[in-house]
């Protein structure tokens, strides 16, 4: 017999026992009406209320802005599709004679201008209480607290299977567990269109993140179009087409902001930085081999004053494009056999009695992050956290991004981190990039970023985490269906209580929120063996 004849016997007997083990039936049967990511309290009675699109409304009874009636008009498209039947005859029969015909917003408190770290999102739902039968509300301190609400309602409403909806008695009281959520997406390696981008909002709004991270360039491609630097990108970009214009940039930040949404830029220095050099001569250090030039580029060149003014000036630039009060600045994966190649750089390095590659990197990142501190705009910044591992000189609202190790590793580097003051973000285990056969979800859900031993004060220093998408792989093509709904899963350990852990309890809820996308037109990939109403 060959070997591949085995082989498909091996993988149909496999298959049969895992028929047998889950009852001839491995179909996990979704959930109806349940919220993504499961709110903090939540409880339904048995009653319902009937919505018609057409008599249905929201009433804002306090504060109100112009973000807020845009949400309310998006939400409206969300939840009633226009010449879209969502619903199966399987929910019909369950409406009560009840009609829900207006909704309330309460917004408490007048709205903000943009999201920010540590932002209010709490919220409140109330659909026919016990104390106001027949009402339905959203109430809530700030207008991001609002949006979370709007989004959690429209994932209550069910199809009735007539072009109209029903919805049960809830209460629901909510807020995140960790204020920092957060997706990466890398449009240095694969350029990725401007539309793109706006969907991956859409769906991280979805999902209640607050933060895109952006990194935005790398060693491929330098695709931000500078005003004072205008040759980093005429001479780094892929090409003249794929590039951010600083009105594109303004496009993403406010249509994220629409949704609740920080954008936070990384420009990575000194390595991952080959991009900068074809438009900025001299930035870049010059390699040697046997004591002459040898035609490469390292890292950037730590030993040149230019260096630093040129940093100043671009970083005025970022800032000024992206409100936010953080940049992200890098810091990691510092090649140093260039500089170790380089006449000059050991030079620099006797001058400054630096004994040390390492050294000499934390010389160049205290520069920088001095730089951006005394920019007008006083800006925060994040690190990888090779920086902190190197001991570079922090401020105190430094953020340090832990992106290495696992098991004893990374619960070690947790306990360091934040036992010398420093906030922390999470990512080690949520690289999305990586993929594998099967099930693959369930580590994404175990973790948890105060999973490490260290004290209260220590654990509340870990302000979230972030699931990152590294684009060596990913482009427009299948970055929708490479995300989601495996980021909804980080989504959850994000917002969620940490008591919210059971990956055989989440499941069907998780079945639920893909079909959900795929409701609402985004092609997020399965998770296993089913279907949903909105495959045909």
């Amino acid at each position: 017999m060959k070997s591949w004849s085995r082989a498909v016997l091996v993988c149909m007997l496999v298959h049969v026992i895992r028929e047998v083990l889950s009852g001839g039936h491995p179909y996990i049967v979704p959930t109806v009406g349940q919220v993504w990511p499961k709110p903090q309290m939540h409880v339904s009675q048995t009653s319902t209320l009937s919505i018609s699109p057409d008599q249905f409304t929201f009433t804002v009874t306090d504060e109100t802005c112009p973000l807020l009636q845009r949400a309310l008009d998006r939400y409206l498209a969300i939840m009633f599709p226009a010449n879209k039947q969502l619903s199966t005859a399987r929910h019909a029969g369950r409406v009560s004679g009840k009609a829900l015909t207006s909704f309330q917003i309460r917004l408490m408190a007048a709205c903000e201008g943009a999201p920010y770290l540590h932002m209010d999102e709490h919220y409140e739902i109330k659909i026919d209480s016990p104390d106001e039968p027949g009402v339905g509300s959203i109430v809530a301190v700030s207008v991001w607290g609002i949006l979370r609400g709007l989004e959690s309602l429209s994932q209550l409403l069910i199809p009735a299977g007539d072009g109209t909806y029903f919805v049960y008695a809830t209460q629901i009281m909510d807020f995140p567990r960790f204020s920092h959520r957060g997706f990466m997406i890398d449009t240095a390696r694969h350029f990725l269109p401007m539309n793109k981008i706006k969907e991956m909002l859409d769906l991280m709004s979805m999902n209640k993140y607050n933060v895109l991270h952006w990194h935005i360039v790398d060693d491929q491609s330098f695709p931000y179009v500078s005003d004072v630097y205008p040759d980093l990108s005429t001479m780094g970009a892929w090409d003249s087409n794929r590039v951010y214009t600083s009105a594109d940039i303004a496009d993403i930040v406010s249509y994220a902001t629409d949704r609740g949404i920080r954008v936070i830029p990384e420009f990575d220095t000194p390595g991952h930085t080959r991009s900068w050099g074809d438009g900025q001569p001299d930035l870049l250090t010059e390699c040697y081999t046997n004591g002459s030039p040898n035609g490469l580029y390292g890292p950037i060149d730590p030993s040149k004053e230019t260096t630093y003014d040129f940093l100043k000036a671009l970083f005025t630039e970022v800032t000024s494009r992206f409100p936010d009060h953080y940049l992200h600045l890098g810091g990691d994966e510092v090649p140093f056999a260039c500089w170790i190649s380089s006449p000059s750089i050991s030079e620099f390095m006797v001058q400054q009695n630096i004994t040390t590659y390492s050294g000499l990197e934390s010389y160049y990142i205290a520069r920088l992050l001095d730089i951006v501190a005394n920019l007008p705009t006083a800006n925060g910044y994040m690190v990888w956290q090779e920086v902190f591992d190197n001991n570079v000189t922090l401020a105190s609202d430094t953020v340090v991004h832990i992106w290495k190790g696992s098991g004893d590793d990374l619960e070690n580097e947790l306990s360091d981190v934040t036992a010398a003051g420093f906030s922390t973000l999470l990512s080690s285990c949520w690289y999305l990039n990586y993929i594998s056969y099967g099930t693959d979800w369930h580590p994404y859900y175990e973790c948890d970023p105060q999973n490490f031993n260290g004290t209260e004060a220590q654990k509340s220093l870990v302000v979230g985490g972030e699931a990152c998408m590294w684009g060596e792989w990913v482009d427009r093509t299948n970055l929708i269906a490479r995300t989601w709904p495996r980021a909804s899963v980080v989504a959850e350990r994000l917002w969620s209580d940490a008591s919210v852990n059971s990956t055989s309890e989440a499941a069907p809820r998780l079945e639920e929120m893909r079909c959900r996308l795929l409701n609402r037109g985004y092609d997020a990939e399965p998770l296993g063996w089913g279907y949903c109403d909105a495959d045909l």
